[in-house]
């Protein structure tokens, strides 16, 4: 069966010059441990293609269910340089949210 992330997480998306923050934080333990093991910073590249032309660095934070992916030279060159619609990233999160994932 096949599904979409955000049905196991909540997500937040941040910027700092041309470096993304994605927060993808489970809805519950189980779900924490499903994303922990499925959702590598390589996934999150390539689900985000174009978009990222750097490196996907992923950290897990276990004590609040979470996993952050910094996302480098994501942002077209940042807020003041960018012609993109998101220059800052915002929806970033919600794009990840989107993949489509699969129940094992």
């Amino acid at each position: 069966m096949s599904r979409r992330l955000y049905e196991l997480a909540y997500g937040r998306s941040g910027d700092k010059g041309n470096i993304a923050n994605i927060s993808v934080i489970a809805r519950n333990s189980s779900a924490y441990a499903e994303i922990k093991a499925k959702l590598t910073a390589e996934r999150v590249k390539a689900h985000l293609g174009e978009l990222v032309q750097g490196a996907v660095v992923r950290y897990e934070l276990d004590n609040i269910e979470a996993l952050n992916f910094v996302c480098y030279q994501a942002l077209d060159g940042g807020a003041t340089r960018s012609l993109r619609i998101d220059q800052l990233g915002k929806s970033l999160a919600g794009a990840v949210l989107y993949m489509e994932w699969d129940s094992d």
